[in-house]
């Protein structure tokens, strides 16, 4: 990895497609990691975001903005973990808000993956996520090495708390893997939102890409991917109301753009929502509280659910 974290190149001659132009310029990084770039605004053509797949003129200015490699040293570390299931085969977690789930850019230790290893020594052992899975639209931030997220399938959000589940066995990382990228593991959240949404229950059925001002974050767009997401009305308090929700798609920051796009923004995102609230809540009320699958061995359908931290049911008891 080049020790830089921006090149600047120029094409000498027209090419078809520019992340194989960038594969054959930087080596270092694999066709996915460019490919992952390109999607994220991290590669630009003359000063403008492009896709993997455009044409580059002769005489074009490419401008690459490199990852600062996370760690490749990953080390246990004594972090109390809630266990709501474990067996030879999977773990599944209460995950408080405030912990990073892997290893990423600024967050290189005391990370769930961290705490897992301390717990879990063999899951150093597994092969990292299939690139190619829809799967690792789960990871758009990083692109980690074999020992950054052993185990982990699917991620949550630093400040969103609730369930996640964690493979123990090459086997049941596949399996799991499968059912994530088939869209048949049931996830069910729980979001306190402002404001009313205009019907008890509905779909928002709304593409999500990158933002073009702002890369960091994620806004409805017609040439986005497609993003669907079910809520359900379920307690109501004033101005504000608790709403379940059901992801069919796992797409970043997913939940709270379409409820921000709903104009029912989640209490406590200051990054979509509101910058303050009169709840005193610290983050976001987003908590995953029930996560349904298939157990990648005996195939039985399990069901978890994982109680409300409490710091947000704290904030639901003051509003009854």
């Amino acid at each position: 990895m080049p020790s830089q974290n921006i090149i600047e190149l120029e094409s000498t001659q027209t090419v078809a497609r520019l992340d194989q132009f960038l594969t054959e310029l930087i080596p270092e990084l694999s066709r996915n990691q460019l490919q992952k770039l390109i999607r994220q605004g991290q590669v630009l053509v003359n000063n403008q975001t492009t896709r993997p797949n455009a044409s580059v003129q002769k005489g074009a200015t490419i401008t690459v903005h490199l990852p600062v490699p996370a760690s490749t040293v990953l080390q246990p570390e004594t972090i109390p973990l809630e266990i709501i299931f474990e067996d030879p085969d999977l773990i599944v977690i209460n995950k408080p808000a405030g912990l990073v789930v892997h290893p990423a850019h600024g967050h290189h230790d005391g990370t769930l993956v961290n705490a897992l290893l301390s717990r879990y020594p063999d899951l150093i052992l597994l092969n990292e996520p299939d690139e190619n899975s829809e799967t690792s639209e789960s990871f758009p931030e990083t692109d980690p090495t074999v020992a950054d997220r052993p185990g982990i399938v699917h991620r949550l959000d630093r400040d969103t708390s609730g369930l996640i589940v964690v493979a123990r066995t090459a086997t049941a990382f596949q399996h799991l893997q499968q059912q994530f990228k088939n869209r048949t593991v049931e996830k069910t959240y729980l979001a306190l939102v402002f404001g009313q949404p205009p019907a008890p229950e509905g779909l928002i059925d709304v593409p999500l890409g990158r933002d073009y001002h702002y890369r960091q974050r994620i806004a409805p767009r017609a040439d986005g991917k497609s993003a669907r997401t079910h809520y359900r009305l379920r307690e109501r308090f004033g101005k504000y109301n608790l709403l379940e929700i059901k992801m069919e798609t796992g797409r970043t920051h997913q939940i709270r753009v379409h409820l921000a796009w709903l104009k029912c923004p989640v209490v406590g995102d200051t990054v979509y929502g509101y910058k303050k609230n009169d709840l005193a809540l610290k983050r976001q009320f987003l908590h995953a509280w029930r996560l349904r699958f298939e157990h990648p061995r005996t195939a039985e359908t399990l069901t978890m659910e994982a109680p409300l931290a409490e710091d947000l049911q704290i904030i639901l008891t003051d509003l009854q």
